[in-house]
């Protein structure tokens, strides 16, 4: 049976990896920050522990954990859990920077580095990084969000061509719009973060951001379900020759293209109409 660990298991993308892929035979270890959504998928037939990607404590714990119920093994790794601080770049403490890249990368890095020498040891594995379309462009009020993808992207980039010839593949996978409840976790570090009344922006986020964050909405227009990653992840998890990247719904297919094509002016254009 192939093993795999996957990060950020709650809710959204992490959720529904985590049972489509035990339902097609994988032992799945699904992880989640809070013993609370832990001991719910523990309910619902799923092995799982608890993960806080900000803790290195509780990272070598979780990954302890699987290899001793594994026998030593581990086949694959999907790198998913993480958070956004909505606000302006200019609004974001540099504090709240720290924050999000412990969480974001710095805990993604010690994860797979602990990984590395197991793959390394077994003769191969699969390394699987959920970017985002954030990590192809950047978009106003993401500036938080967009630096760690696009630190995440160069990052990943580096590992994959590092492990050539070790038969540890390193993929990245980056969805646009996919419904989950990154918007609405997201409300406590905006809350804890960004002195939106004090902004010289203020009126900016009482015309455009606070309406988007705190209101409930249709689906955006490209929307698509957490199967859409899922059915993305399974082809690069089994394919015998993986590609670098899955793109994810049509805007990410779009926002590559552009980034070829478009000159940066045009480009910035485009994306600050978004």
């Amino acid at each position: 049976m192939r093993s795999i660990l996957i990060t950020g298991c709650s809710s959204g993308i992490g959720y529904h990896a985590a049972h489509a892929l035990a339902a097609r035979g994988w032992q799945v270890f699904a992880t989640c920050r809070k013993p609370a959504d832990c001991a719910r998928l523990q309910a619902e037939g799923l092995e799982s522990c608890t993960l806080d990607y900000t803790d290195p404590e509780s990272i070598g714990a979780a990954l302890d954990h699987v290899l001793t119920v594994t026998g030593g093994r581990l086949d694959a790794l999907f790198n998913n859990g993480a958070y956004a601080i909505p606000g302006a770049a200019e609004d974001l403490p540099t504090d709240a920077l720290r924050a999000i890249f412990e969480a974001n990368l710095f805990g993604w890095h010690d994860l797979t580095r602990r990984v590395i020498p197991v793959m390394r040891g077994q003769g191969g594995g699969r390394i699987v990084q959920n970017s985002s379309v954030l990590g192809l462009a950047a978009l106003r009020w993401r500036g938080a969000y967009v630096a760690t993808k696009f630190a995440l992207e160069g990052l990943t980039d580096v590992l994959r061509l590092e492990m050539r010839g070790t038969g540890v593949h390193v993929v990245l996978i980056e969805p646009g719009p996919v419904t989950s409840r990154i918007r609405q976790n997201s409300i406590p570090h905006f809350e804890r973060w960004i002195d939106w009344r004090a902004s010289p922006r203020r009126a900016q986020y009482e015309g455009e951001l606070l309406a988007r964050l705190y209101e409930d909405r249709a689906p955006d227009r490209f929307e698509l379900p957490p199967d859409a990653v899922t059915r993305v992840l399974i082809r690069a998890l089994e394919a015998r020759a993986p590609r670098p990247r899955y793109f994810v719904t049509l805007p990410t297919h779009g926002m590559a293209a552009a980034r070829r094509l478009l000159p940066g002016r045009a480009l910035d254009w485009l994306l600050a109409r978004v």
